[in-house]
């Protein structure tokens, strides 16, 4: 361990200033990257046991209050979204989908935090890599240029240089870009999820109404229930 520690220093060191910028963009991308991790996980539920709780407090309870409960009990940017419109059961569809439209936006958001710094490191790190490639091959042509083939160390820590600080930007961007991807293809999948969880909501809306439950009924229902139980 003591070995690979001094060979990665060394590194560092035969690198230049290019190799410790890239050291700070990848430990502020771990950093991300985890905490990224923590908040995705928390917004993962069991989508299609969450629908059948719903629709099942709506149409079988015609409860409001049910249903409202059961977006309490999970976790997640799909649940804010669902209470926000049951909140809204009785107005106008064109409010409900507005209502639902924007809670989708705040908690999108919310997902998506940070994401496009992880974009930025994935696209810059390359780059900076191949600036200290450049600056390396400088090196090694001006040392050429005043020492001929007498030295050829001197040129060779220049080539050095230039090849170490391509692979710590390809080091850096690679494993980036796989998470920036990985994370805005579980926020994709969320979407979809939300988008199907509207559609269902709003067509149970349409049920109830259509069954002559309003919003005042499906409170009532609520209080009952709740009555009965204690």
């Amino acid at each position: 361990m003591a070995d690979i520690g001094g060979n990665l220093m060394q590194l560092m060191y035969d690198g230049g200033w290019v190799m410790w910028v890239l050291l700070v963009m990848s430990i502020l991308s771990l950093a991300v990257i985890v905490e990224r991790l923590v908040v995705l996980n928390k917004a993962k539920i069991n989508v299609n046991e969450f629908l059948a709780k719903l629709r099942k407090a709506l149409i079988v309870n015609k409860s409001l209050r049910d249903a409202i409960k059961i977006c309490e009990q999970y976790r997640g940017p799909l649940a804010s979204i669902m209470k926000a419109g049951l909140l809204k059961y009785g107005q106008p569809k064109e409010d409900i989908e507005k209502t639902i439209e924007t809670a989708a936006l705040h908690e999108m958001a919310r997902l998506e935090k940070r994401l496009v710094f992880l974009a930025s490191v994935a696209n810059v790190a390359p780059l900076l890599g191949f600036f200290g490639t450049v600056s390396g091959m400088i090196k090694s042509f001006d040392a050429l240029a005043e020492q001929g083939l007498s030295n050829p160390g001197a040129v060779a820590a220049g080539i050095s240089e230039a090849l170490i600080t391509t692979a710590g930007g390809l080091a850096v961007a690679i494993p980036t870009q796989l998470a920036y991807n990985f994370f805005m293809n579980s926020i994709n999948k969320s979407v979809r999820d939300i988008e199907t969880s509207t559609n269902m909501l709003l067509e149970t809306f349409g049920e109830m109404e259509r069954s002559g439950i309003t919003a005042e009924q499906a409170g009532a229902a609520s209080a009952a229930g709740a009555d009965k139980k204690k």
